[in-house]
C-alpha cells in the first residue's frame, strides 16, 4: 500500500491543518490505530470504494466522488473494499472554530456526503490539499488559512444542515431551476451541470429537490420537457425531424431519434404517422 503522510506545525488556535496524507489502500485494509480522533479528519475518495461507519450511524458503502469525516471524539470505522479498494486523500483539522464552521453543514450530523465532485467545496478542498504541501513562508500559511475558511464556506452553502433548508427556500430554488430549464432546454449546451453552475447550487442538492418535488432526477425532468415539446412539434407536418431535433436541444437527428424512441416507444417518423391517422 502506497501512503503519503505529513504533519504540520502551526500554533493557530482558531483553525489549522495538523496533518494530511494520501493512500492507495490494499483490499480489505482498515485503520488499525485509535478510532477516536482528537481532530476532524476529512477523507475524499479518489477511486474505488469501501465501507464507513460512525457511532450511532449505520454503515454505508461509499464510492469515488464521495467524502467522509472522522469527527473529533467520535468512534469511526472504515475499510477498503475487497474487489475495488479505495484510494483517498485526507486532511486533519483542529482549532476552536472548526466545530462551529462544521455545524452549519449536514456533514456534521451525517458524517459523509455523496457526489461532491463538481462542487466549489471540493475545488477548495483540493486547493487546500495542494497548498499544505508548501507551507514554508508566511504567504503559504496565509493561503492555507484562507482556504480553510473558503472550504467551510462552500461546504455550508452547498451542503447546509437540514434545519437551514427551510421549505420556502427549497421551493423557491426548485422553481428557479424549473424556470431555468424551461427557458434553456432548446439550447444543446443546457445541461444539469451548467444549470447548477448558473444557480450556484450543488448537483446533489438539485437532485434532491427534483426527486422530492417530481420523483424525477433533474436529467429525467429535462428529457421529459424536451420530449413533450418534441411530441407537440412532430404533429406539425411542416417541421422536419432535424428541425425538431435542433429546437429541443439536440445537435443531431440520430441522437434525438434514439432519445425519442426511449421516451415514447416509437421513432419520430412512426409517431408522426400514428398521430396523423388518429
Amino acid at each position: 500500500m502506497s501512503v503519503e503522510y505529513r504533519e504540520l506545525s502551526n500554533n493557530n488556535l482558531e483553525s489549522r491543518v495538523v496533518f494530511f496524507g494520501k493512500a492507495n489502500c490494499e483490499p480489505n485494509h482498515f485503520f488499525t490505530g485509535n478510532n477516536v480522533r482528537k481532530e476532524y479528519v476529512i477523507h475524499y475518495i479518489l477511486k474505488g470504494k469501501g465501507v464507513f461507519a460512525s457511532a450511532n450511524h449505520a454503515a454505508v458503502t461509499l464510492h469515488a466522488g464521495d467524502l467522509f469525516i472522522l469527527p473529533k471524539n467520535v468512534p469511526c470505522f472504515y475499510k477498503a473494499d475487497e474487489q475495488e479498494p479505495w484510494s483517498y486523500f485526507w486532511i486533519g483539522l483542529s482549532g476552536i472554530k472548526i466545530q462551529t464552521m462544521l455545524s452549519g453543514s449536514i456533514l456534521a450530523s451525517k458524517h459523509y456526503l455523496r457526489h461532491v465532485e463538481d462542487t466549489h467545496f471540493l475545488n477548495c478542498l483540493e486547493k487546500l490539499f495542494d497548498a499544505v504541501h508548501h507551507n514554508n513562508s508566511l504567504t503559504d500559511k496565509l493561503l492555507i488559512e484562507s482556504l480553510i475558511y473558503q472550504t467551510f464556506y462552500h461546504l455550508n452553502l452547498e451542503f447546509p444542515a437540514e434545519k437551514k433548508r427551510e421549505h420556502n427556500t427549497s421551493t423557491q430554488q426548485l422553481e428557479k431551476a424549473v424556470a431555468f430549464l424551461n427557458d434553456n432546454y432548446g439550447d444543446h449546451e443546457c445541461t444539469i451541470k451548467f444549470m447548477c453552475q448558473k444557480l450556484n447550487l450543488s448537483r446533489t442538492y438539485i437532485y434532491n429537490l427534483f426527486k422530492e418535488g417530481f420523483s424525477l432526477s433533474p436529467q429525467q425532468y429535462l428529457v421529459k420537457m424536451r420530449m413533450e415539446e418534441a411530441k407537440a412539434l412532430i404533429k406539425n407536418e411542416n417541421s422536419t425531424i432535424q428541425q425538431i431535433s435542433n429546437s429541443v436541444g439536440y445537435t443531431d437527428e440520430f441522437t434525438f431519434s434514439k432519445a425519442f424512441k426511449r421516451y415514447t416507444g416509437f421513432s419520430p417518423n412512426i409517431y408522426r404517422k400514428n398521430n396523423n391517422f388518429q
